[in-house]
């Protein structure tokens, strides 16, 4: 293991791509499936033809929950063991789902894998705390959405490749190598940037004193809700697009394409946000996106109303490259604004944060999910109110806030 590293370093190339990478295994995991699904429910004959979606939600319920572990772990062993032991415990998840012969068993898998992915997705947002702060952090958060934004808008490309020549299960043998890369990557280039000094004791007291610190701070609080709310408009968005693009629009062998369209958008509006962050700052920028994508969903439920429930797909495709880059704008910006007070307890900071905003989006997502039914209202009706919804939080966040403005 290395030295560990001055918090006011500049960020490398080389720590941005493996931040990246890290990051990425919660996306790929997610999105290469998406092609996928249809193949799974049938082949291990899934009744009901929304369950298909459980796929996606058994991996999003154990990011959540996962992520509450490995903050208070990484900020008492350090952050190098934390990440370790989830990629591991990913790679065992990935075999098991791999291995699967009834869809209970396949769910399992999923469980594992996502409980192991909150391992390098939460201590990644310590990382990058330990070393910045301010605009700098939200830079980088901008960069590594930048990169890590390819892997949505290339995973369903890859998942339809490997189904073109096998089967399902050879998507899982692709993420077992990217998993065992990103470990041996990590563990050796990674230095420790949780110095011993600097470490907290893991007790219950510690553990109680700096979660119901994260709870008492308004901006974290308020950011963490915010985020949430956004991102269950996204869950909504990925649970369904399987079914809305191959079967609403009978796109087949295209809907990898459909779907990178959109999540291009993200990436772009993650590399106007690392330079445009510095000079107009995090919380303008977050409110000018949000407003903007709140107003926009709302007319494009009036569209989808007058259009019977199925506008034309270039509408959908329309709204959805607009309303993303709006969202891109703010997903870095909100991340590094709910971790802002949290500098002196990061990983614990962390995972508070992300486990409010998994939570709140799977359950919301999860649940509107469900009601899809051949129209795009859930999409649409998803997305006005959720956006809305966190437009006001932010309000409320930045009513009563006492912590200085700059940001």
């Amino acid at each position: 293991m290395r030295g560990t590293v001055d918090p006011g370093l500049r960020p490398t190339g080389e720590f941005v791509a493996l931040i990246a990478l890290l990051m990425s295994l919660v996306a790929l995991s997610i999105d290469s499936m998406l092609p996928a699904l249809g193949d799974i429910a049938a082949e291990l004959r899934v009744r009901n033809p929304n369950d298909r979606q459980l796929v996606l939600v058994a991996f999003f319920l154990a990011l959540g929950i996962g992520q509450l572990f490995y903050g208070p772990v990484s900020d008492s062993t350090g952050r190098k063991p934390a990440v370790a032991f989830g990629l591991a415990l990913y790679l065992c998840g990935t075999l098991l789902a791999l291995l699967a012969t009834r869809f209970e068993i396949l769910l399992a898998g999923r469980f594992l894998q996502g409980a192991g992915a909150a391992g390098p997705r939460i201590v990644s947002l310590a990382l990058i705390r330990d070393r910045h702060g301010g605009r700098e952090m939200a830079r980088v958060f901008s960069l590594v959405m930048a990169v890590f934004i390819m892997a949505p808008v290339l995973a369903p490309a890859l998942g339809q490749i490997i189904l073109h020549f096998g089967s399902w299960r050879w998507i899982f043998v692709a993420l077992f190598v990217l998993g065992s890369v990103a470990l041996a990557w990590f563990l050796w280039r990674q230095p420790e940037t949780l110095p011993p000094n600097r470490r907290a004791e893991l007790s219950l007291h510690y553990l109680a004193t700096a979660m119901l610190e994260c709870l008492r701070s308004r901006v974290t609080l308020g950011y963490a809700l915010t985020s949430g709310l956004v991102f269950a408009a996204f869950v909504v968005y990925l649970v369904t697009s399987q079914q809305m693009f191959q079967e609403i629009y009978g796109l087949g062998p295209l809907f990898p394409l459909a779907f990178a369209v959109p999540a291009a958008a993200i990436g772009c509006a993650s590399l106007i946000n690392a330079r445009l962050v510095m000079r107009f700052g995090m919380r303008r920028l977050c409110s000018l996106a949000l407003r903007s994508a709140s107003a926009l969903s709302l007319v494009f439920v009036l569209l989808v109303a007058l259009a019977g429930g199925v506008p034309p797909l270039w509408l959908l495709m329309s709204y959805l490259v607009i309303c993303f880059f709006f969202v891109g704008i703010s997903f870095g910006n909100l991340n590094a604004l709910a971790m802002e007070p949290l500098g002196h307890i990061a990983g614990v900071g962390a995972a508070v944060v992300s486990f409010i905003a998994t939570i709140v989006s799977v359950a919301i997502g999860t649940v509107i999910g469900q009601s899809y039914a051949g129209t795009l209202y859930p999409l649409a009706l998803s997305f006005a109110g959720l956006v809305l919804a966190s437009v006001l939080v932010m309000e409320w966040t930045e009513h009563g806030r006492k912590e200085p403005s700059r940001p």
